[in-house]
Formats: C-alpha cells, sequence, structure tokens
C-alpha cells in the first residue's frame, strides 16, 4: 500500500475519512506510540516494524496495527512503518499541529510545577496564561510567565485563543474555575482537582487524580500480597522452578500471612 509524504491529508487518497472516528481506547494509546517514534527518530531510525513499535509502547503488536489501521497506515510487508510519516499522521489526528495555546489556573505546587514543565512546548503546547486568585501569587514570575488573577481569565483567554484550560487548584474551587473557563470559550478542561465537574455536553474533561492512581496501585499490591498468601500462589510457583535437588518451599504459607477468604 502507498504511504503518503507531508502535505497530504493521511488517509485521503485511500477512501479512508480524513478524520477517522477513532474508539476512544485507541485515542489513549497514540500519545504513547508517539512518544516511541519521537526516541526511535532521535536515534536515526527510519523505518520500525510493528512488533518494535509495540514493544517500545508496552502494547501487543496486533493492537497496535489495528490502531494505525484506524489511521490508514498499514505499513509495508518486510519493511514496517515509515517513523516520520507515522509521526505526521498520528500528530495530525491528535491535532497537534496547531500549537495549541492552555492556559493554567492555581500555582500552588502542583500548579508551579507544572508551570515549569518545558515538555508540553516539544509535544505540540504552548502555555501562554497563568491564572491564580491569591493576591500573594498574582504578578509572581513563573518560567517567563506573569501569574495574572483569576477575574482577568475571560480577557485573556479571548486575547490568547486559548484551547484548553488545565486546573491545579483546591477541589472547592474546582467547578467555579471550570465555569470560568467555559464562560471564555474554552471546551476542553485538564482537571487535577479532585472531584467530578459539572460540564455542557461540548465540553470535553480530562480528570488526573494522584490519589486514585496510588490507590488503584494499592489493590495490585493488596492482590500480590493475597496471591502470594494462598495455597498454590506463588510460593507453589518458586518451588516448581526451583532446580533439581534443591528443596521445594511447597505449599507453605511464608509467616503468618492468611489466605483470602480465612
Amino acid at each position: 500500500m502507498s504511504q503518503q509524504r507531508h502535505g497530504s491529508t493521511p488517509g485521503e487518497a485511500d477512501g479512508v475519512p480524513a478524520f477517522p472516528d477513532l474508539p476512544e481506547a485507541t485515542i489513549a494509546r497514540l500519545p504513547e506510540y508517539l512518544r516511541a517514534l519521537h526516541h526511535l527518530a532521535e536515534t536515526g531510525a527510519e523505518t520500525v516494524s510493528s512488533e518494535g513499535l509495540a514493544a517500545a509502547a508496552g502494547v501487543n503488536s496486533a493492537k497496535l496495527r489495528k490502531d494505525l489501521s484506524h489511521l490508514g497506515s498499514y505499513g509495508t510487508r518486510g519493511v514496517g512503518y515509515d517513523v516520520a510519516l507515522l509521526v505526521y499522521q498520528i500528530e495530525y489526528i491528535l491535532g497537534l499541529d496547531k500549537n495549541r495555546a492552555v492556559c493554567l489556573v492555581g500555582v500552588g505546587n502542583l500548579g508551579h510545577a507544572l508551570a515549569g514543565y518545558a515538555g508540553f512546548a516539544s509535544r505540540g503546547f504552548r502555555v501562554v496564561a497563568l491564572f491564580d486568585a491569591d493576591p500573594k501569587k498574582v504578578g509572581e514570575e513563573i518560567n517567563g510567565l506573569i501569574v495574572q488573577h483569576t477575574d482577568d481569565l475571560e480577557r485573556i483567554a479571548a486575547e490568547e485563543s486559548i484551547a484548553i484550560g488545565v486546573i491545579a487548584t483546591p477541589p472547592g474551587t474546582a467547578q467555579a474555575v471550570a465555569d470560568a473557563l467555559i464562560a471564555a470559550g474554552v471546551t476542553s478542561i485538564l482537571n487535577f482537582a479532585p472531584g467530578v465537574l459539572s460540564v455542557p455536553p461540548n465540553v470535553d474533561v480530562r480528570k488526573v487524580d494522584l490519589a486514585i492512581e496510588l490507590q488503584i496501585l494499592s489493590f495490585h499490591e493488596h492482590r500480590k500480597a493475597s496471591l502470594t498468601a494462598l495455597p498454590g500462589g506463588r510460593a507453589a510457583a518458586v518451588a516448581a522452578d526451583a532446580a533439581p535437588g534443591k528443596a521445594a518451599p511447597g505449599n507453605a504459607v511464608p509467616g503468618n500471612q492468611e489466605a483470602v477468604g480465612s
């Protein structure tokens, strides 16, 4: 299948819609593919196999091929994918060729760290404005930007054509900030504040809650500990892998751990 170069819309020549209707799971994986592709490009790689790209992105190759087929990108048998072309296709679909303007509301500890992060610019985003309601923080300079008062949000959002708003405020003020962003015409929000925002149907919200992520990891730790304690669990697996002549630990439960349900 022929591959297109810069200047053409991905998929158009092959009858694939210029902007395909992608599954949410595929959208979530595209940035992982893009990160891996950027790394490959930095090492001088011009092509990559589906297996190699899948391993770099942490997915299986069948899933990757299906995801990329949605973009009209099928690779070349025996060669793989053109790295530069695939970067272009994914960046086009993700809208990263637009160099989107972003504002950050809330410059506490987390907001301050986000404002100073240099990785946004290299991935197609410009942080153009910082806001806070605390008079003590207004006027502070962070990474070349002066913190503005939230009262000026609507005016500055219009002046800077802000597309995405990032909320890093305490939970009690997050809804009011979201309302102000929406009133200013912002229709995409990244929310770091705990809780659920109420927004109109045309507004997209992505939520990042570090406490929830830690709780999910805690579940996996709990599960691993429980599996270790169960008869036939990890202790038995160690016994099965023991070298000939070595004493196997059998199905004994180590220490004073109890099996689930006991």
